[in-house]
Order: structure tokens, then C-alpha cells, then sequence
């Protein structure tokens, strides 16, 4: 899949060469966490590996490839559920010590298509702050936890 500049970036933001498109090209770093989970979305979409592999944390990185060329899969959508909810919460809760500015929480859905059927990745993805490899400060993604399906 290839972008125009002023196509609409897959995560749902203004134009990819406005939103994630800098990221990408290694113009920009990604400020916060959630826009380097959008960031990291698009790159999914795109099948960027390479910016997948800079931009998670070296401890949870993995070795072995992150596509598999016979199963492709075609992304259809980023929600954002609660990187700013999941925030206050926390800063409300009288259990959570004072937070760490290094550190992020971002929960998404992210919905996808393959093998003709429709799935939802719903996930808790955890980021850290700290120097890169030229020094500068930058999101790292950790890892991730997927909340439990509510039954009724």
C-alpha cells in the first residue's frame, strides 16, 4: 500500500504527509505515546517494518519477522479508546502513585481483515520515554495487554 501526500493517514488523521507521514520518513519524533501508537498503526498498515522494529523498546523487540507474506492483512480502522481517560483515571486514583512522565498507557481498537474474515485487536499498549541511539528522547512501545471480553 503506498500514500499519496495528501491521501488521509490510516490512523484516522489529517493528511499522512500532516499526521504520521513525518515519523515515517524519519523527519519527526512522534511526541507523546499515543501518537506514536498511531504512528505505529500506520506504519502496520503500510507494512513498515523497519519503523516498527526503531520504535519498540529494545527488551521486548522481536527477532523473528513481523509479516507473514502468506497471510496478508488489510487494516480498516483505528479507534483510540482512552489514552487521556486512562490518564485522569489514574491521576484520581488515590492507589496510583504520582505518574511517571516517561511512561504511557494507550488502549485502541484496531480492526482488520484476513483471510476474508473481519477481527478486532483490542489492546492496553504500555510506552516508555527515554534517550534513543543519537541521545534524543523518544516513545518506545513496551508492550501490550488485551482486556478481557466482557460476557453478559
Amino acid at each position: 500500500m503506498s500514500l499519496r501526500p495528501s491521501s488521509p493517514c490510516p490512523c484516522g488523521g489529517p493528511e499522512f504527509d500532516h499526521c504520521c507521514g513525518p515519523y515515517l520518513a524519519g523527519a519527526a519524533l512522534p511526541p507523546t505515546a499515543e501518537s506514536l501508537m498511531r504512528s505505529r498503526y500506520t506504519a502496520f498498515t503500510l507494512r513498515d517494518e523497519p519503523y516498527l522494529l526503531a520504535t519498540w523498546h529494545h527488551s521486548t523487540r522481536p527477532q523473528e519477522p513481523l509479516f507473514d507474506v502468506d497471510a496478508p492483512v488489510r487494516w480498516l480502522g483505528l479507534e483510540i479508546k482512552s489514552a487521556l481517560r486512562l490518564r485522569q483515571r489514574k491521576a484520581k486514583s488515590p492507589d496510583v502513585p504520582d505518574q511517571d512522565p516517561q511512561r504511557d498507557t494507550v488502549e485502541f481498537v484496531a480492526r482488520f481483515k484476513t483471510g476474508g474474515r473481519a477481527h478486532r485487536l483490542h489492546e492496553v499498549s504500555r510506552f516508555v520515554r527515554e534517550p534513543g541511539a543519537d541521545g534524543a528522547p523518544r516513545w518506545f512501545y513496551l508492550d501490550g495487554s488485551f482486556p478481557e471480553k466482557k460476557t453478559s
